[in-house]
């Protein structure tokens, strides 16, 4: 049946092609990663991660704003089988222009929301949740960007929850060409039950916010590359039982530095308030202090292709010897034209 939909869908975008008399491509990339975590503090995801993610689209680009682009995002865990068990489809409608993006389908998170702190969008969501399903739409403006976003997760059906994230994201650089910056993340996850109700089962709604100040230095010490951060944050967490059911809001102090040389960089995060559990989050930031140290070597830098190593050492508690070990590799070919028709009129 998916085979059928894929090249009914292909069928319509040439004939659509031929009639409107513009160009078809091809996009191809992917992710290979290996991430080992030993972790004390929660045995429960001391495990490893590995495998591959390969995405495959065509896209019909109806002039230079509007697209159609559809295709496929699969998956593959090693050693397990069948192969590519798991396959996500691309669908969606974009358009783009200088200051605007509008995304609206099933689409690739990487580049839109790969930014947000792991305290609210955890980092295993690049392997296991690669895709938007919803809207997206961003402005970039000369001090700056802002971006809103709606993610369905699970549609209701009689044992189905209706799950769906919202959000919104910016940068504001007060001087365009200044190194002083402020930006902002926000989260919420609304989860309600499924049609068939279950006792003492309520609507929960649960996220998160941050807000930083940032100065960037710019090339103007040794490092290639130096930024610190800092800001605070607040998750929001709900359980609407009908009796009061108030908002829980927990705070807390953030802050951050990022240096790189070479082919070398380092990025340190410290964190101290409240705990917080926020449901798409990292949940060390359960603790009421925590601080990762990320040690990063890239030694595959090419136009088409990015390997890094990262170690991690995570700290809190009564358990300073938590680690991470990770190989990730994305390769990506670019867009590559495959027909393109001339207007001879």
């Amino acid at each position: 049946m998916n085979k059928k939909f894929y090249f009914v869908i292909f069928c319509l975008l040439l004939a659509r092609l031929a009639q409107a008399q513009q160009s078809l491509d091809i996009h191809f990339n992917g992710l290979g990663f290996l991430d080992n975590r030993e972790y004390q503090a929660y045995t429960e995801r001391s495990r490893t991660y590995s495998g591959t993610r390969l995405a495959l689209d065509l896209g019909l680009n109806m002039d230079s704003l509007n697209h159609f682009i559809v295709g496929i995002n699969g998956i593959h865990e090693f050693g397990a089988k069948p192969y590519f068990l798991k396959v996500d489809p691309v669908a969606y409608y974009k358009f783009e222009s200088s200051k605007w993006l509008f995304n609206a389908g099933m689409f690739p998170r990487a580049g839109l929301l790969t930014n947000y702190p792991r305290a609210i969008l955890n980092d295993t969501l690049m392997y296991y949740r690669p895709n938007v399903e919803g809207l997206l739409t961003r402005y970039q403006g000369a001090h700056g960007n802002i971006t809103l976003w709606l993610d369905w997760v699970s549609r209701q059906t009689n044992t189905d929850r209706e799950q769906f994230l919202f959000g919104a994201s910016g940068k504001y650089l007060p001087n365009q060409l200044g190194p002083l910056y402020a930006s902002y993340y926000f989260m919420l996850l609304h989860d309600a039950g499924a049609v068939v109700t279950v006792p003492n089962d309520h609507i929960r709604d649960n996220g998160a916010a941050q807000v930083r100040l940032g100065y960037n230095f710019g090339k103007h010490t040794m490092f290639d590359s130096l930024s610190v951060e800092v800001g605070g944050m607040m998750s929001l967490e709900r359980v609407r039982t009908g009796e009061g059911g108030g908002w829980r809001k927990p705070l807390g102090l953030v802050a951050s530095a990022y240096a790189s040389f070479g082919r070398f960089a380092l990025f340190d995060e410290f964190y101290k308030g409240d705990g917080h559990h926020v449901t798409y989050g990292d949940a060390f930031y359960e603790k009421k202090i925590y601080n990762r140290l990320d040690i990063i070597y890239t030694p595959f830098l090419f136009k088409h292709v990015k390997g890094q190593f990262i170690l991690s050492l995570h700290q809190s508690p009564a358990h300073l010897n938590d680690n991470q070990e990770a190989f990730r590799i994305v390769y990506d070919l670019g867009r590559k034209n495959l027909v393109r028709f001339k207007d001879d009129n």
